[in-house]
């Protein structure tokens, strides 16, 4: 599965994920942000998405873990997933040029503007690819 998580560059960007070698992706609580969480599994992709006044993807991602419960959760609902910098894209893809794109007529970035967790198609994540090269 491939997938986008979204992260205010302020709080933690791509350059200081990729300093850290890697991070327990954690303090998602939104309902269906969490249950996407739930499914990522080891190995799976992940573009990282810079939200704020940047608003584009930044970089590419991988999990080094299936989800897991969130050690810090005493409710003991909530999941984490560890996950690693596998390189930036060759320049960002902006949400302004995501919106643009008929390829993503159905993709949640541009249905879902503030969920932080969602899945990618591999059709939208090859063009995603296809456009950060342009």
């Amino acid at each position: 599965m491939n997938w986008l998580f979204k992260e205010e560059p302020s709080s933690y960007s791509f350059d200081q994920f990729t300093k850290d070698g890697g991070t327990s992706w954690a303090g998602v609580r939104n309902p269906l942000a969490q249950k996407h969480l739930r499914s990522v599994k080891k190995g799976d992709r992940v573009y990282y998405y810079h939200t704020g006044n940047e608003k584009s993807v930044v970089g590419v991602a991988k999990a080094t873990s299936d989800a897991y419960p969130d050690p810090k959760d005493k409710a003991g609902k909530l999941v984490v997933v560890d996950v690693s910098p596998v390189q930036a894209l060759k320049r960002p893809v902006t949400l302004a040029e995501i919106k643009a794109s008929k390829a993503f007529a159905n993709f949640a970035l541009t249905r879902l503007p503030r969920l932080s967790v969602m899945p990618v198609s591999d059709a939208e994540w090859k063009e995603i690819e296809r456009m950060s090269r342009d």
